[in-house]
C-alpha cells in the first residue's frame, strides 16, 4: 500500500522534506510509520513526542493504515 507522510516543524527540519511517500506492506500501523520516520531522522527526533493524525483526524492509539492514507506527526508547538 502507498501512504503519504506530511512533515511539520521538527519533523520537516530533521528529514529536510515537506512530505514522504512510503510503500508499506499490509497490516502496518501508524507506530510502524513513526519508527521509520525516526530512523530516517538519524536521531534528530530522539525524545520528541508527536501527536499523530490520520487523514487529518487526531488519533490516540496506533491505527492500522489503508492504501492512500495520509499520516502526519505533529510535534509540540514551540515559541519564543
Amino acid at each position: 500500500m502507498k501512504i503519504t507522510v506530511k512533515c511539520f516543524s521538527q519533523v520537516r527540519y530533521a528529514l529536510e522534506k515537506d512530505e514522504l511517500s512510503l510503500e508499506l506492506g499490509p497490516g502496518k500501523t501508524t507506530k510502524d510509520v513513526e519508527d521509520l520516520v525516526r530512523e530516517h531522522a538519524n536521531k534528530k527526533l530522539d525524545g520528541v513526542l508527536f501527536r499523530t493524525a490520520v487523514n487529518r483526524i487526531y488519533i490516540k492509539e496506533p491505527r492500522e493504515l489503508k492504501d492512500g492514507d495520509e499520516v502526519a506527526f505533529i510535534p509540540p508547538v514551540q515559541g519564543g
